[in-house]
Order: structure tokens, then sequence, then C-alpha cells
């Protein structure tokens, strides 16, 4: 079924990233009251979170309050970790039977490891995930877009320019170099872009859903990013959080392969759908 996708809010990136709501909500479900906020304290290295995300360093500074509301309304959501060993989604990834026991109560997750995860090493960190023997795959997600919109030729080409790219260990992925100056010459055509705070026609238009769905997958995967840009209004083809803006040269999704073997991005289109995954690179 075809499906089409608007702009649904207007919510300036200042606001959003700086603002102190009374929950924090994903799309699936999933939710910190802000009254639970000191379950969380005891698992949060303000420094620890400020030298790690270069994107917060522009935009918040080192005010520990500040960055504190940041993990707690986004950060979690994002995949992001709060201090060196831990960080909730893996948690809940590599514990199924905590998974299975508490759903979608982020907060349930951050009690049990203080109370019992810990003592018992469960798998909580980073590090961890990323020296564990290579799987299937390591993350992916779909996100839709109607295929009559002038912007699905955007989000068609720049999926195939990303397609198929291998990074191995260590290697840096820029997504802005890699699918190209948004050109005619280079297939692209035009599309609502964001100018000044509103939507106007331009070059390239629908790119960005691609490193929206491209950075909701690294999430998955547990690649953190090491530039990355929200939109400054809410996109509605991705929950709040997982998206990644691109302008020209100035905005970029990047990161860094932190595996210990070669890894591989898919990007498929299809049928209005896109999805992009990340696996281990395997040489045929």
């Amino acid at each position: 079924m075809r499906k089409t996708y608007r702009i649904i809010a207007a919510i300036l990136c200042a606001v959003t990233i700086l603002g102190a709501p009374v929950q924090a909500q994903a799309a699936a479900g999933a939710y910190i009251k802000q009254s639970e906020y000191d379950s969380f304290r005891a698992l949060f290295d303000a420094q620890y979170y400020y030298n790690k995300y270069g994107d917060l360093q522009q935009v918040i500074g080192y005010d520990e309050e500040k960055l504190f509301e940041h993990y707690m309304t986004y950060g979690i959501f994002e995949g992001r970790s709060g201090c060196a060993e831990f960080n909730l989604l893996y948690y809940m990834k590599n514990n199924e039977d905590v998974k299975a026991a508490f759903g979608n109560n982020y907060t349930a997750y951050c009690k049990h490891y203080l109370e019992y995860g810990r003592a018992e090493q469960r798998t909580a960190a980073t590090a961890e995930l990323f020296t564990a023997e290579p799987t299937n795959e390591l993350g992916r997600y779909t996100t839709y877009y109607d295929t009559t919109e002038e912007r699905a030729l955007n989000v068609e080409v720049a999926a195939s320019r990303i397609n198929g790219v291998v990074l191995q260990p260590g290697e840096k992925f820029s997504f802005s170099r890699t699918i190209l100056p948004r050109t005619r010459a280079n297939g692209y055509g035009m599309g609502p872009v964001i100018i000044g705070g509103k939507i106007v026609r331009g070059m390239g238009g629908g790119i960005c859903q691609v490193s929206s769905t491209l950075y909701a997958a690294m999430v998955m995967a547990g690649v953190p990013a090491t530039e990355r840009y929200p939109h400054s209004l809410r996109m509605d083809y991705i929950p709040r959080g997982m998206d990644a803006t691109i302008a020209g040269t100035a905005k970029d999704l990047k990161f860094v392969n932190p595996y210990s073997y070669p890894i591989v991005i898919t990007a498929v289109t299809e049928a209005g759908s896109l999805t992009v995954s990340l696996a281990p690179y395997e040489v045929q």
C-alpha cells in the first residue's frame, strides 16, 4: 500500500535538545517518567557523555544537568551510552530473559542491572558487543515513502550509492561524500527540503530519509555516530531522535566501523519501502 508521508510537527532543534518534557517516549512505546530519572543517575557519567558525543559539545557544552536531561530525553532512545559500563539498548538486546520480563519498561532494566546484572556480569557495555563474533546481521531498519512523489527518485538514488559499501575495521564513513553531490548530473532531482525552518523545493530533497534510516540501523547495530544532526522539524517517517539531516557539506552523517572485522552496508528500495542494514562482510 502506498502511503503519503508528511511533516506533522514543527519543533526547533534547540528546543528539542534543551527542553525538559515530563516524559520521553519512543515509537515502540518505551518511556521513562521524569519522576524515575534518579534511578539512572548511578549509571550516568557526564564527563564520559560529553567526551564521547561531539555533537552535544557544540549544542549543550559541559553542563552536567543538561547533558543528563539530554541522555534521559533522547540519548537512551538513540542508543547512546550514559557511562562506559552500561548501554540500555545493549542490555536489552543481549539479555533475552530480562527483555521478556520488562518489555519497554526502561527503568526496570536500569534497576535490574544495578541490583543483579552487574554482579552477574551480564552483557551491558558496547565493548562487549563490538568484540563479539560476527553474526548474520548487526542491525537493520525500514522506513516507507510514496513512490509517486518526486522525492522518491532521490531516496532511491541515495540508497543505491550506499548499497554495498564495505568498511574495514576502523575505517571512516561519510554519508554526504558517499552519495556524491546532489546534482542532476549525479542523478538527483527536486524534492522537499528544509530551509530556514520552512519546507521548500530543492535539489536532492528526500536523501535525508536514507541517512535517517541508516542512522537507525546504526543504533540497532551499536555503531555510534561521530557526526550526526537532527532535523529542525519533526519527520514522520522515523521516530523522534532517530533522524539524521544532511545539508551540503555542512551537516553530515559519519561513523567509524568499531568492529574487529569488515562490515557492509546494504540499502534496498522496493515498492515504497527502504531497508538499510549493517552486517559482517564475508569475502566471496
